[in-house]
């Protein structure tokens, strides 16, 4: 495989796994008891999870360097975010960390990554 298609795949693959983190948050969101701190704090969530996935495909339709940087800095945000929103929830009790922590893994694994990519498109 040359270099271009091994980047254009390691490009759909990311956009396949943030896809699959939207799909996963909206599940996780459905499963939160109607409290109404979970109403709050899992529309936070739900808000920011779906953002990764919207601004990643929006990263990789970029038209400048410039553009990139501030459109991936923005997805990075994003999942850390997420990921903030996934520790509150463990953290108040509101579900068990058992029930996230895959979910967790994965936010982490994408804020890796996309900090990478970001990194090396700056130098």
């Amino acid at each position: 495989m040359n270099e271009i298609n091994a980047k254009q795949a390691f490009i759909e693959e990311l956009k396949y796994r943030t896809k699959q983190f939207v799909l996963r948050s909206i599940k996780l969101f459905r499963a939160l008891p109607s409290t109404e701190e979970a109403r709050i704090i899992g529309k936070q969530f739900l808000r920011s999870s779906s953002s990764v996935g919207a601004n990643y495909r929006a990263v990789c339709r970029s038209r400048s360097q410039k553009e990139f940087f501030a459109k991936l800095s923005i997805t990075i945000e994003e999942a850390d975010e997420s990921l903030f929103w996934l520790e509150i929830i463990s953290e108040s009790k509101i579900l068990p960390v058992e029930k996230l922590d895959s979910l967790m893994k994965e936010a982490e694994e994408i804020v890796k990554i996309l900090s990478t990519a970001r990194k090396s498109s700056s130098q």
